[in-house]
């Protein structure tokens, strides 16, 4: 599985607040429905998501025998370490490997990372990754230690 960007999952299987491949994109589901079988066929999955990374919203119609692809969703946490040029971040992992690559992000989250780092505040900042795409996915201070 490692190195995979998606594996197969039966469409009655997706759960809401999951994770699917709609359109070509990884999306975190909104809503899923089921039509029961009728005189025109199976019965068919209604599927309802946002993009992890952009935010559009998609939605799908399969039959429920369809096998949908679902990304692997990471949540990597990282120490920030700086902010480079104001807008690149030096990263940390829990093994000491540096990551260099991901800028800080737009709007709300900005200024917070920033106004945080600013002040002085250790920040652990939480990585989303799926399908060889990332974004800062949320942000917390680092307890002292006493």
């Amino acid at each position: 599985m490692e190195g995979k960007t998606t594996y197969p999952q039966q469409a009655t299987a997706l759960r809401q607040t999951g994770h699917v491949m709609l359109k070509g994109r990884p999306c975190k589901i909104t809503a899923i429905t089921t039509t029961t079988e009728g005189k025109h066929g199976s019965s068919k999955v209604a599927i309802f998501g946002v993009d992890l990374f952009t935010g559009d919203k998609y939605e799908v119609i399969v039959p429920s025998t369809h096998d949908c692809d679902v990304p692997n969703v990471k949540h990597i946490e990282y120490t920030l370490i700086d902010i480079q040029d104001g807008f690149r971040m030096r990263l940390m992992d829990e093994n000491g490997d540096m990551k260099e690559d991901l800028k800080v992000p737009e709007g709300d989250l900005r200024n917070e990372i920033q106004s945080r780092f600013d002040n002085g505040d250790e920040l652990t900042i939480t990585v989303l990754s799926a399908c060889g795409e990332e974004k800062v996915f949320a942000i917390k201070k680092i307890a002292k230690k006493d």
